[in-house]
């Protein structure tokens, strides 16, 4: 993935497209520290966003994303 740094807000008025996954597609959280993500069925087999924390990709309940 390629990253870009900002120092302040950013906005959109065409919204923002996030790079789509499953869950079993998902790239190693270890290396994506603050990405975002679209999973199809990471909360608990719906949609969702995900966050890396470096160690799991987290869904907005605060959950490691599941499929199940």
């Amino acid at each position: 993935m390629a990253r870009t740094t900002f120092s302040g807000p950013v906005a959109s008025d065409n919204g923002f497209t996030l790079p789509a996954y499953t869950v079993t597609a998902a790239p190693s959280p270890v290396y994506a520290v603050g990405t975002m993500i679209y999973t199809s069925n990471g909360l608990g087999g719906s949609p969702c966003v995900a966050v890396s924390n470096g160690t799991n990709w987290i869904a907005p309940n605060g959950s490691a994303i599941s499929a199940t």
